[in-house]
């Protein structure tokens, strides 16, 4: 082995014991449209006495993590997004009602004296009704949320008193609560109650007990309210009570709901994708590559651990559609090799006599490029989406990024390391056809041997393209784009339903229910989707009661979106400048890598792909949403990709003959690489065909979009961006590109050690 190939094989090692460390250490953190639960986006307002300043945000969000902990959601998420957004995840909450009225008070915590209602409330005072409805009359506040440290919901195990609150107070408020108690203590009747009072409403109006005496009071810096309170009650009130109030009142822009079945689903149906994906993905290149492709094969499920401990490491949340991501980048993972492995194919046919090690070697450096060039693309994509798009999308473009790092390391290191040293075999080298390289495939032999002339025919190729997208084009004016809540705003709630339903008898009952513009949809088997506009929480229990009466058996929410006017502009807005920014940092990439004439055709071939993918999805009704964003962002990279394969070869092909005709050495490129382009696109349909046929709608119709950005996009590198290319290039006036001086090493016999350059 040579120093070369230790030096990786220790790097390989160190990269796989420490992935193995944090994959067996750490569990994923699943998002909670994988685990069911709550997510409530709130923005903090502008108040008379605050604004909405990064600082009262970091203050709301510290009441409101004091009221969460007190409900008693484990592992409760509350975090800040921007200067004025605060994200509230409740795993395994399926009931936001209470939890978002709870979390959601913004007035002032305060406790008042109580006089007996004699409908003559006196200087300072204020007629209020208690929690019961009662009519009752409270003096001045005599103490604010301020002077109150905690407050816990217990149950009296011993005495069999049921649930009780435990408040303690700080600061000046234990003196406070003794001087109101003790006052309290010296009444009878209505007047020796305590009035809690928040938001102007009566939250508890509990008595002072018999045991304490008048003008004394509770010491001790702590009290217990009890009553006849169930252990919901009792948690929801310890929240409120320890919460206190907020600097600035917040607003519920943004509420999703997922049902943990939903989750669980989408887990499975992922892992059942991955693994039938992967499997197919390894026959697939053990049957094209045979040796090397059984060792790649093996890299890439290397490849899987080292992406999850990735993931892990970083502490990301796996979301659906990044779980969609991670899954896709399995698929895309063989792209490298099977680049390295093609240009091996051609070093050895090109020189025989030097062997089928030193054909991998200049293989994967020659390759090195191509892949370079290929893996930046996506990556500018997965990054784009990282800073530019929010929620879920977010997720996809993290998972996305590690998925093409971690195929980087598969490839450069695993796969290189591991074929190296089963090529140094005296008896692999004698045996080229056993390794599969000895020759260069079939599809690549066809097409040598009858040399077609694809570019001669540009124009009608460029015919075809332009005839696709206005196709396309008049889907999307003539029936429109199927915008999804997250882009208009609105609230959409999805109902699984034990027996099936029919469509239409489910619109009746939604409009008998009150809401007949609501778009009612068939979501899955026996799953009714319902969208709206304004739809309160009462208003869904509404619904899922009249659907439940018109035959549907036993109703129960599965999804609950609930996305405000102005999130819902702002998501949209962020698509259009995550695709517009997409499509400039791609052009910039490829006019400093390749020519300007080059980045121009990979570009407009990218526009094509994307008209066609969102063309489909009008004609088919299917919803543009942020999983469809995900996706079309992902064809944008891979469509790219798959230009910047063929450019790079075009470009050294010309280097090598500067003075020839440029359609002939464009089309000899374009013929070159298109094994390399079929066997890619494959390993990725594998993938995404299982996703298509096992995932939920929302993983169906992710796949559906990249089958056929897949597909387009390998028509478009050769036929949409190549004859644009040589249409452009008549009007550069640059010289043609340099030649590479990389040499091919001499022959090594086997066993001989040295390094490869």
């Amino acid at each position: 082995m040579t120093r070369a190939n230790v030096v990786r094989a220790i790097l390989a090692f160190a990269v796989l014991a420490s992935s193995l460390y944090f994959a067996l250490s750490k569990p994923a953190r699943l998002g909670l449209d994988l685990r069911g639960g709550t997510q409530i986006v709130l923005e903090t307002q502008d108040s008379p006495n605050a604004k909405a300043t990064r600082e009262n945000t970091d203050r709301a969000r510290e009441v409101l993590q004091r009221r969460v902990d007190a409900l008693g959601v484990a592992e409760a998420s509350i975090t800040r997004s921007g200067d004025r957004r605060i994200i509230v995840e409740l795993p395994d909450v399926q009931d936001p009602t209470r939890a978002a009225e709870a979390i959601g008070k913004t007035a002032q915590l305060t406790a008042h004296p109580v006089r007996t209602a004699d409908g003559k409330p006196k200087a300072g005072e204020q007629s209020i009704a208690d929690e019961r409805g009662q009519p009752m009359i409270i003096g001045p506040a005599v103490l604010t949320g301020d002077g109150i440290g905690s407050a816990e919901a217990s149950f009296d195990t011993q005495n069999v008193g049921g649930w009780f609150v435990t408040i303690k107070f700080r600061g000046e408020g234990g003196k406070a609560w003794q001087q109101v108690t003790g006052k309290a203590a010296c009444a009878v009747g209505d007047e020796r109650r305590i009035a809690i009072v928040l938001d102007g409403k009566v939250i508890s109006s509990p008595g002072v007990v018999q045991d304490v005496a008048c003008n004394v009071g509770i010491a001790g810096g702590s009290t217990q309210i009890t009553g006849e309170f169930s252990p919901e009650e009792a948690k929801e009130l310890a929240a409120l009570v320890q919460g206190g109030s907020l600097p600035v009142p917040v607003k519920t822009i943004e509420q999703r709901v997922v049902g943990p079945t939903l989750g669980d689903a989408a887990i499975d149906a992922s892992a059942k994708a991955a693994v039938i994906g992967v499997i197919l993905t390894g026959l697939f290149i053990i049957a094209v590559y045979r040796l090397v492709g059984a060792l790649a094969a093996i890299a890439l499920a290397c490849y899987a651990l080292i992406s999850y401990a990735a993931l892990v490491m970083i502490g990301a949340t796996l979301t659906l559609p990044g779980l969609a991501g991670f899954v896709l980048a399995i698929g895309m993972a063989i792209d490298a090799n099977v680049l390295a492995f093609e240009r091996a194919r051609e070093e050895y046919q090109a020189a025989p006599k030097r062997g089928v090690r030193v054909a991998l070697s200049t293989g994967f450096t020659k390759a090195l490029s191509a892949i370079a060039d290929s893996n930046i693309t996506t990556l500018l994509a997965g990054g784009l989406l990282f800073f530019l798009a929010s929620g879920p999308v977010k997720g996809f473009g993290v998972t996305l990024t590690i998925g093409v790092l971690g195929s980087m390391i598969s490839a450069l290191l695993l796969s290189r390391v591991l074929t190296d040293a089963a090529l140094s075999r005296g008896f692999l080298a004698r045996r080229p056809g056993l390794t599969g390289l000895g020759s260069v495939g079939r599809l690549r032999t066809w097409l040598d041997r009858r040399n077609p002339d694809l570019m001669k025919r540009r124009r009608l190729w460029l015919a075809l393209s332009g005839l696709a997208v206005a196709v396309a084009l008049t889907g999307v004016f003539a029936k429109g784009l199927n915008w999804g809540v997250e882009f208009t705003g609105g609230r959409l709630v999805e109902y699984s339903t034990s027996r099936t339903l029919d469509i239409d008898t489910a619109r009746s009952a939604v409009a008998d229910a009150g809401f007949p513009r609501a778009v009612v949809q068939t979501s899955g088997e026996d799953d009714i989707s319902v969208r709206t506009e304004n739809l309160s929480n009462a208003e869904v229990t509404e619904i899922q009661r009249a659907l439940a009466e018109k035959g549907g058996g036993d109703v129960t929410k599965q999804r609950d979106e609930l996305i405000g006017p102005s999130l819902g502009e702002e998501l949209r807005t962020k698509a259009l400048i995550a695709l517009g920014v997409a499509l400039l940092v791609q052009l910039a990439y490829l006019a400093i890598r390749f020519r300007w004439s080059f980045g121009a055709g990979a570009v407009l071939a990218m526009f094509h792909d994307v008209i066609i993918v969102v063309g489909v999805f009008a004609w088919l009704g299917k919803p543009v949403d942020g999983v469809f964003l995900a996706a079309l962002l992902t064809v944008v990279g891979y469509s790219v990709n798959d230009s910047v394969v063929v450019f790079d070869r075009i470009r050294e092909l010309w280097g090598d003959q500067p003075k020839g005709r440029f359609a002939d050495i464009a089309n000899r490129g374009a013929l070159q690489t298109v094994p390399r382009t079929v066997n890619t696109g494959m390993g990725a349909v594998f993938i995404l065909a299982a996703l298509a046929f096992l995932g939920g709608d929302s993983l169906t119709d992710f796949a559906l979009a990249l089958l056929v950005g897949i597909g387009v996009g390998t028509f478009s590198s050769v036929f949409t961006a190549t004859p644009l290319a040589i249409v452009l290039e008549r009007f550069v006036k640059a010289p043609a590109p340099r030649p590479k001086t990389l040499k091919r090493p001499p022959a090594r016999k086997p066993g001989e050690s040295g390094a490869v350059v």
